[in-house]
């Protein structure tokens, strides 16, 4: 049995490492083209060591679109969208998981409806009702305020709270715990994983847009680090080596939080399959 468990494990090894090299190709060639001038970028054959201009490039990258500046645009997006999109998810998923009441089944088929509307048929109802009736144009809270009703983490969190003992919450109940505690103190706390599940999804929604920050921003200054890159791309130049620089640098954050939360994810992803 040993044996055959070692030749298995082998055998898995040798058909999954490949296929890692492979996913994992794209971002090697990301940083050797973050490193190299751009004419070298697009040799035959394809570099593939890294070179000595990447400081460079991030100079060059900086000077033509304020990149650092559009970095920290996109932390304060990414921040302000998934702590709203995370306490308003958390708050109507339990609501439609713990409480009952009249028209529930519909109110909840409608959130899962609205899942199967193409984005770009709300796109310019909701760029004029942001831009011109709420007057948020060019602002944080432009950009997030039309996202913050996440019906995918509505559905996700509604699932992850009915998997939670009734028993217990009725317990709390009984020893004189208002419901907003109940809500904060208890239910909250035990679906800790999902909600880092959930934060790094909203994070990574968050961090990549870039068709609506295009549309609602209209000053340099306010862009994210997407449209700051969209930039660099005009009809007679691309700066390959700034784009690839920061794709490096949009990248590194992101990695870093999901390894820093990765057995969260894990946990968060399985949590909900168990019902009592």
């Amino acid at each position: 049995m040993k044996r055959k468990r070692f030749w298995l494990s082998i055998g898995l090894h040798g058909l999954l490492t490949p296929l890692a090299l492979l996913w994992l190709a794209p971002l090697w060639l990301m940083l050797v083209f973050s490193t190299l001038p751009e004419h070298e970028i697009f040799r035959v054959p394809t570099p593939l060591l890294p070179g000595e201009r990447f400081l460079e490039n991030l100079a060059g990258l900086q000077a033509d679109t304020n990149f650092f500046r559009a970095m920290a645009n996109s932390v304060v997006v990414s921040l302000l969208y998934t702590l709203g999109g995370l306490l308003l998810s958390a708050s109507a998923g339990y609501a439609l998981a713990v409480y009952r009441f009249r028209l529930q089944a519909l109110v909840f088929s409608l959130i899962v409806a609205t899942l199967t509307i193409p984005y770009f048929v709300v796109l310019i109802p909701q760029y004029i009702l942001v831009a011109r009736e709420l007057n948020l144009a060019n602002t944080y809270w432009g950009v997030v305020l039309p996202f913050l009703a996440n019906a995918l983490g509505v559905f996700y969190m509604r699932q992850v709270f009915l998997s939670l003992p009734s028993s217990l919450l009725d317990a709390a109940r009984v020893d004189g715990a208002s419901e907003g505690r109940i809500f904060f103190q208890i239910a909250l706390p035990m679906v800790t994983p999902s909600l880092a599940a959930l934060a790094l999804i909203l994070f990574l929604t968050a961090w990549n847009d870039y068709l609506w920050p295009l549309l609602v921003l209209s000053e340099r200054e306010m862009y994210t680090a997407p449209v700051a890159l969209g930039t660099l791309i005009g009809l007679t130049r691309v700066s390959w080596g700034g784009i690839m620089v920061g794709s490096v640098l949009m990248t590194l954050p992101f990695l870093v939080l999901f390894l820093f939360l990765q057995r969260y994810f894990v946990a968060g992803i399985t949590a909900g399959a168990v019902k009592e």
